[in-house]
């Protein structure tokens, strides 16, 4: 990369930026669905390579795993182009199970200007007349955002300070787009297999439709459905915890918390989480749990008040408002209520006497710790059963100390022996059986017997991956099949899957500058406003149905009683139990081979 110092640009820019004419930053939600400009390419484009094109515009199929840079012709040495031919590859071949969602990355790129670029798709069809429809497949541009570098990962970063470049990331809704002369324009198409389809070689084309009028080759997708049926995700055996940001989503919609607005403009994120097989409500049941980190502060779900005569009152309507909702778009297995111990731990509180807010600061294990927090678990712990909610819900807390964790447990076992409690954190053999939900840092380990036991009494093991590790990552610099990777580790080391603490923790300027003031960018967040996926999230997706696909897989082969196969199944798991080995061995080389493995099943 080159080194550029970028400012930050504000949110305020984009919108002014947004070009559809009948949108417009008063009309709330809706302008996030508008088109916008993409910030400058620090990159220069290579002229002389430019120069030796013949054609206005190319069309051609590319690898998932590759970020096409926006001002370079795609380069001979990628999956865009086939070794042997010149002009690139104009069909694509891939497999896939029933129900299954399969991605592939078509790259476009003009010499000249190109207006209004469509892409369209045919049904997929067998020679016996079997049919996936035109509806399941969608086409999606991707945008590129401004992105920085690892460059030591956590920590307090000014954009000046580190490289900056250009990436392909974001997969936008809109249905047309301009091309400028000499610049790539990559597009996300993504199969989606019904789940009654027939098993058989389906065929379908993608064509290129531009006003310009200039001329480009059909593309044919040949997809081999195989007999296997991928369950859907509200069944899906992953563990996925991704933590949500309502108020990222009410500040960036310009609507008020907890509003009708507010919910209708969460809608499409969260129906894409659900879509994903998302298990976790991330509910904050005080005031800034994590001390200010993100961009919008998490305020509390939960109103805490303290009475004129010192007793308490607890007001849990915006929590039950946001617990209902998003169980109704089914998320809601299990709901995380964070954080008994705060990263500052600040104890804010409306005193009716001052005619205030007010706050506390207080250790675990103090009395005037537990002198705040026994009423309200006492409370509490009344509310989720009057809901029917307490065998669902967790106290949970992230990367808090052994004394901490065992002061907490304590006093909430105290309360209710049978609230649940989730950490995610370092592992301490001490406090592991009072752990419901426990999420191991990448980098701790926990044994195999340790966690089949866990599995056996009902408990849930998954791990997590943050600003720390370079690798497996999903920085928007990050090689994409990492996202992928990471759903592989958790079915080579035996976890009920993976978190990641961001969501939709959108910086200032979420569409277009992915960098943040304290981790590399990227990292606060996987999706995008306006219903936007990304290259990151669909990756990540991709590797938790090969998880699923795995486990489907090793249970047929345990009832058929096939030893061979179980053992060919864990010697294709077997390289994902090492994260140091990404270091020299690109993670997208070893999907290839894996998959190779597991579509032989």
């Amino acid at each position: 990369m080159i080194k550029f110092a970028l400012p930050f640009f504000s949110l305020a820019a984009l919108l002014a930026s947004c070009t559809t004419s009948n949108q417009t930053a008063s009309s709330g939600s809706n302008v996030i669905f508008a088109d916008y400009q993409e910030l400058p390419d620090p990159d220069p484009a290579d002229e002389a390579a430019w120069s030796e094109l013949d054609k206005p515009l190319y069309a051609r199929f590319g690898s998932t795993n590759h970020r096409y840079a926006k001002s370079q012709v795609p380069p001979v040495d990628t999956d865009v182009l086939d070794a042997g031919t010149k002009d690139g590859r104009l069909d694509w071949q891939g497999k896939a199970w029933k129900g299954e969602k399969v991605n592939l990355q078509v790259v476009l790129w003009a010499t000249e200007d190109i207006p209004a670029v469509k892409v369209n798709v045919s049904e997929l069809a067998t020679s016996q007349g079997e049919k996936i429809p035109a509806t399941a497949v969608e086409a999606g541009f991707v945008r590129y955002v401004m992105t920085d570098e690892f460059a030591g990962g956590c920590g307090h970063r000014k954009p000046a300070d580190f490289d900056s470049s250009l990436v392909a990331d974001v997969i936008d809704v809109i249905p047309a787009m301009d091309i400028p002369a000499r610049s790539v324009r990559p597009v996300w198409i993504q199969i989606e297999v019904p789940r009654d389809a027939a098993a058989g070689d389906y065929t379908g084309t993608l064509t290129i439709e531009n006003s310009g009028k200039a001329e480009v080759k059909p593309l044919t997708v040949k997809l081999e459905v195989q007999d296997h049926v991928l369950p859907p995700p509200s069944e899906w055996t992953f563990h996925l915890d991704l933590w949500q940001n309502p108020f990222s989503v009410s500040r960036v919609n310009q609507v008020d918390n907890w509003s009708p607005a507010h919910f209708e403009a969460m809608t499409p994120s969260m129906e894409l989480l659900a879509d994903a097989g998302q298990k976790i409500i991330t509910a904050s049941i005080i005031h800034d749990p994590w001390n200010s980190q993100t961009y919008d502060i998490y305020e509390s779900m939960v109103r805490w008040v303290k009475k004129k005569d010192g007793s308490w009152e607890y007001d849990y309507s915006v929590f039950d408002k946001w617990v209902e909702y998003m169980s109704d778009l089914g998320i809601g297995r299990q709901i995380n209520c964070y954080s008994m111990v705060p990263w500052n731990l600040k104890f804010y509180y409306y005193d009716e006497n001052l005619g205030r807010d007010t706050l506390i600061v207080a250790e675990p294990g103090t009395t005037e710790y537990n002198a705040h927090w026994r009423p309200m678990l006492e409370s509490f712990a009344s509310h989720l059963k009057e809901k029917g909610w307490f065998e669902r819900t967790t106290i949970a807390m992230d990367e808090r100390p052994l004394e901490a964790m065992q002061a907490v447990i304590e006093l909430v076992k105290s309360v209710d022996k049978d609230f649940k409690i989730a950490l995610a954190g370092n592992y301490h053999s001490e406090i592991a059986p009072d752990i419901y939900d426990y999420c191991l840092a990448s980098a701790q380990h926990m044994s195999a017997d340790t966690m089949q036991l866990r599995r056996e009494e009902g408990k849930i093991t998954t791990y997590y991956t943050c600003c720390v590790e370079a690798y497996p990552n999903t920085f928007t610099f990050s090689p994409p099949a990492e996202s992928t990777w990471l759903a592989w580790h958790s079915a080579a080391k035996g976890y009920d899957g993976y978190l990641r603490w961001a969501y939709n923790c959108w910086v200032e300027d979420p569409l277009r500058d992915t960098r943040f003031r304290s981790w590399p960018a990227g990292d606060t967040y996987l999706v995008y406003p306006g219903a936007r996926s990304s290259i990151r999230f669909e990756k990540m997706i991709d590797g938790i149905e090969d998880y699923v696909k795995i486990h489907v897989l090793k249970a047929e082969l345990e009832e058929n009683g096939d030893t061979e196969g179980l053992k060919k199944l864990q010697a294709m798991l077997e390289p994902f139990k090492n994260i140091p080995q990404l270091a020299t061995v690109p993670a997208g080389k070893m999907l290839e081979e894996a998959r190779s493995t597991l579509d032989m099943f």
